[in-house]
């Protein structure tokens, strides 16, 4: 089932809140938003988001899927550290074993991992409290290893509502019902495609990140299991396509955090979650960002991806 709203991406600079510091039940306080998950990999090493596609074949629908997305657009960081007021990306923060847990009611309940979800009052949403867009909201509980997600949440005094919620265990490789959405058009959790600050300060970004493009075909390829499509033309991209920084594209005149960012996109590659604007690449807001230095990702087009050979395109 195509959700609407689910089409509707954050491309554009949605943002977070301040940072959460615990709720009011007298749970242990979250940490801020962001942190680090000290070197400990989300999903196992053989994750689809954790698998080196360097070597992967090329696509033979890429340039017409590249062209459709925007071939002369510029990369764009959807991240970084105030934008519109708010911080600039999409936020997370770190519960323990410890956190209580709230009810969430959904909108699309059939295609949503029921609740509670242990997810503080005061976590931050994407675009701030008062953001009309996506309003995201994401918690990794370090302690149980799993990973909460919801798409246009909001919170109420005891509870949250939102649009859609997921529920992914990190530990394993299960993907979601086929059809199923998640707080993603594609199915897809977001938080491992975001990227994260301490990741790229530690110099190493050891997976797939997260990508939105315009217009998308109605279906999907694994390991996205839900699609917000816009027509059947073979030239749109489905969700889940796999775009990759071409080999080719010279990193070498870029500051050598931005060039942690472009080794992943060569190595690992961009999932097409969510219809946005061209080329916008998601990320955690974080106050240590050098924003002119994100800037100079603009240097980049479409041009210079290409789509992974895909498999087998699901659904609508």
């Amino acid at each position: 089932m195509a959700l609407a709203l689910l089409a509707i991406a954050c491309g554009g600079g949605d943002a977070g809140t301040a940072p959460s510091t615990g709720d009011p039940g007298g749970s242990p306080p979250t940490q801020p938003s962001g942190g680090s998950l000290n070197g400990k990999l989300v999903f196992p090493a053989d994750n689809p988001w954790n698998r080196d596609v360097s070597r992967d074949p090329v696509d033979p629908g890429s340039a017409a899927m590249v062209a459709s997305c925007g071939a002369t657009a510029s990369v764009h960081p959807d991240f970084g550290t105030v934008y519109d007021g708010a911080p600039n990306g999409i936020p997370y923060i770190i519960v323990h074993s410890g956190q209580a847990t709230v009810p969430v009611t959904f909108q699309y309940a059939s295609e949503s991992d029921p609740g509670p979800y242990p997810i503080p009052l005061d976590a931050p949403i994407e675009g701030g409290s008062s953001s009309t867009g996506d309003r995201h909201v994401i918690v990794v509980d370090v302690d149980a290893w799993k990973l909460y997600e919801l798409y246009d949440a909001h919170p109420g005094s005891s509870s949250w509502t939102a649009g859609s919620g997921a529920v992914f265990d990190l530990s394993s490789d299960a993907l979601r019902p086929a059809g199923w959405t998640s707080a993603d058009a594609a199915g897809l959790p977001i938080f491992p495609g975001l990227v994260r600050y301490d990741e790229v300060a530690a110099g190493g970004v050891a997976h797939a990140l997260r990508m939105t493009c315009p217009r998308t075909r109605d279906g999907y390829v694994s390991p996205a299991r839900h699609q917000a499509g816009n027509g059947t033309d073979q030239s749109l991209p489905p969700m889940g396509a796999r775009f990759r920084l071409k080999a080719s594209v010279d990193i070498s005149k870029f500051s050598p955090q931005l060039r942690v960012i472009l080794g992943a996109m060569k190595k690992y590659g961009l999932f097409l979650a969510d219809n946005g604007s061209p080329f916008y690449i998601s990320g955690a807001p974080d106050s240590r960002w050098d924003d002119n230095d994100l800037h100079n990702l603009s240097q980049l087009h479409g041009s210079d991806f290409e789509v992974v050979q895909m498999g087998p395109v699901s659904g609508p």
